[in-house]
């Protein structure tokens, strides 16, 4: 059964920080990418981050970069993104994603988690 499940949100206040995580199961996890993606009310799923799990580049949102940091250990099959310096604006529910593609302007992802709010407010 091909299955990802994403832990570590939660309630932080702005400038705090957040590390989420993504076990993976089911699937052949070494070469291929792993996506970060979030909804917030009322908005289209941005891709947040993502990295292959082989040896290639990784990829990060405008307004995450100097902030965010993807990462995976192939050995526990899991993905992981740091967050620090949290703004409001980031206040979404985080998706772990995996066979995500852009297609007219919107992503598309054919497996997400679950997902875990992530909140930040004062």
């Amino acid at each position: 059964q091909v299955q990802l499940v994403e832990s570590g949100g939660g309630l932080v206040q702005p400038g705090g920080s957040l590390r989420l995580s993504c076990a993976a199961s089911g699937f052949t996890f070494s070469g291929t990418w792993m996506y970060w993606v979030r909804q917030a009310p009322g908005k289209e799923l941005e891709r947040v981050s993502s990295i292959y799990t082989g040896v290639g580049p990784t990829y990060y949102l405008e307004s995450v970069k100097g902030r965010f940091t993807i990462s995976k250990d192939n050995a526990k099959k899991t993905v992981y993104l740091q967050m620090n310096s949290l703004k409001s604006e980031d206040t979404a529910v985080y998706y772990c994603a995996k066979d995500c593609r852009l297609r007219d302007d919107l992503w598309q992802c054919a497996l997400r988690g679950q997902g875990t709010q992530v909140t930040v407010s004062s």
